[in-house]
C-alpha cells in the first residue's frame, strides 16, 4: 500500500469542476484532476429519488494532503452535500507515484 490516493467529488458543471481542479491543483493539494464530462447519476435526496448529469473529478493526491483538499473541496462546492471520498492507490508505476509527490505539498 502507498500513501497516495484518488480522491472522488461530482459537480453540476464543467465550470465549477475547471474551478475546483485549478485551485486545488494551483495550491499543490492534488498532482492531478481529471474531469469525466457528463455522468448519469441517480442518488437519493431529501427523501426522493432524483436524477441529475454530473461531472466526475478523479483527484490524484496523497493522504497527508487529503484533510486539507476535503476542507478545499467543502468550501469551493456549491452542493450542500458534496461527494468527497478516498480510495487507497494499493500500487502503481513508481516514476508516477514518485511525480505525485512531488507535486503535493
Amino acid at each position: 500500500m502507498t500513501n497516495k490516493r484518488l480522491v472522488l467529488t461530482t459537480t453540476s458543471s464543467l465550470e465549477e469542476s475547471k474551478k475546483i481542479a485549478r485551485e486545488v491543483v494551483d495550491r499543490r493539494l492534488a498532482a492531478c484532476v481529471n474531469i469525466v464530462p457528463k455522468i448519469e447519476s441517480v442518488y437519493r435526496w431529501e427523501g426522493k429519488v432524483e436524477e441529475a448529469q454530473e461531472y466526475l473529478l478523479l483527484i490524484k493526491t496523497t493522504a497527508e494532503a487529503f484533510p486539507r483538499l476535503r476542507e478545499a473541496i467543502q468550501r469551493l462546492h456549491s452542493y450542500e452535500v458534496p461527494e468527497c471520498i478516498t480510495l487507497a492507490v494499493e500500487e502503481g508505476s513508481e516514476s508516477y507515484l514518485n511525480w505525485i509527490d512531488d507535486s503535493v505539498s
